[in-house]
């Protein structure tokens, strides 16, 4: 989606900005559709009951929910307040005792080897430093714990869709993209000797909808990245954002027809902290 440039990027202005993106739309609804990963991701994770579980950037609480099932003590933490308000009403709802934090993934406010599993899904891989959020992963989880993490692949359809947005309306210069987690090449530059052992799995999660217009309108009005990039073309430009979007949907649609049915690949990984 990006390369890198010459000179740095100020990834204090780029956090920022990725704060106001991640407020802006409601990323709750997004959560509720995608929730089917994050169930995935614990099962592969094989989580104990009683084990100190911590879900970064947890958005609405999809893997920190899952989680709690299993029986674990469970932290969500994330910097986006209205979304962890949604988590804390999922939990009250089916009445799963898990804390949800305001921080960031790239600070995490907590002691060094507090947690024998740490968990992202599709939220680390958006940090500003990656190099950052992923030793943070590695200080927080104990020796011997497990990191386990679904990040979108820069081949999958959201990532070709991340790919068509910035066309439009283009990243931070210098900033990495963030579906280079989804590669496992990326993952060992970023793990490295923190971890002795790495699996990463490429799964696909159907993303469906009516038609590709309500795609369209869907991720408009929710997803934070396409919702920003609306906002911030003129009339024009968000006439052909649409029409590019649209097609895509079309593209990846596998059973052609009224509705639409578009496997989008992601990269399953569960690492274990050396």
């Amino acid at each position: 989606m990006t390369t890198m440039g010459t000179q740095a990027p100020d990834l204090v202005a780029v956090k920022r900005r990725q704060q106001r993106t991640w407020t802006s739309g409601d990323y709750a609804a997004v959560g509720t559709r995608i929730a089917p990963m994050a169930e995935r991701l614990v099962e592969a994770a094989d989580l104990l009951a009683g084990s100190r579980v911590l879900d970064v950037a947890t958005g609405s609480g999809n893997a920190a929910l899952a989680a709690a099932r299993c029986d674990c003590e469970v932290t969500g933490i994330d910097y986006v307040p209205e979304l962890l308000e949604h988590g804390r009403a999922r939990a009250a709802a089916e009445r799963l005792p898990v804390e949800f934090l305001e921080g960031d993934a790239e600070n995490l406010p907590f002691p060094d080897a507090s947690f024998d599993a740490v968990l992202s899904v599709l939220g680390v891989m958006f940090t500003a430093d990656q190099e950052r959020g992923a030793a943070e992963l590695l200080r927080a989880c104990r020796p011997g714990g497990v990191i386990a993490l679904a990040n979108w692949t820069p081949s999958g359809f959201v990532g070709e869709m991340l790919r068509t947005v910035g066309g439009h309306v283009p990243p931070p210069a210098g900033v990495r993209s963030p579906t280079l987690w989804g590669t496992r090449e990326r993952l060992e530059e970023l793990l490295g000797d923190g971890v002795s052992k790495l699996t990463a799995t490429p799964r696909e999660f159907v993303l469906r909808f009516r038609s590709p217009e309500e795609f369209l309108a869907f991720f408009r009005a929710n997803y934070g990245p396409v919702h920003q990039a609306f906002a911030a073309l003129d009339e024009a430009g968000r006439e052909r954002l649409g029409d590019d979007l649209v097609a895509l949907a079309r593209g990846h649609d596998r059973a052609p027809g009224p509705s639409v049915a578009m496997p989008s690949e992601y990269l399953e990984v569960i690492a274990i902290r050396r």
